[in-house]
């Protein structure tokens, strides 16, 4: 769980200038797991809908390799989560600005009958 949570942390801090899977093994993860990170991550936004990227996953090492199993389960979890939840942001953003419009026109017209009567 808190490593979940410490990979959930690393993603929001990671700077442009660095790559995920440089910034994990800064942070002290082994590479098995960054590789297996970076894997999943991209399967996971591929999961979600992404247009970019593309679905890796190295079976054979998943199978054998428990640091990279791992990595590409939390990534895969993490990227995915994180796109759905931008789609859903965008949604909310869209639909808001839908109520806003309206609500904004509804004000527009209640002040000019409100003039015309004067």
């Amino acid at each position: 769980m808190w490593r979940c949570v410490g990979v959930v942390g690393l993603l929001v801090l990671i700077t442009g200038c660095q790559s995920t899977h440089e910034d994990l093994i800064a942070k002290g993860y082994p590479p098995a797991f960054a590789d297996g990170f970076d894997d999943g991550c991209s399967s996971g936004r591929q999961a979600a809908g992404a247009i970019t990227g593309e679905f890796r996953k190295n079976v054979p090492r998943y199978l054998k390799d428990k640091q990279y199993a791992e990595g590409w389960t939390d990534g895969f979890r993490q990227c995915q989560a994180m796109r759905e939840n931008e789609d859903r942001n965008e949604y909310k953003d869209r639909h808001w600005d839908e109520r806003e419009r309206a609500w904004q026109q509804q004000k527009d017209r209640d002040a000019a009958r409100a003039y015309r009567s004067q």
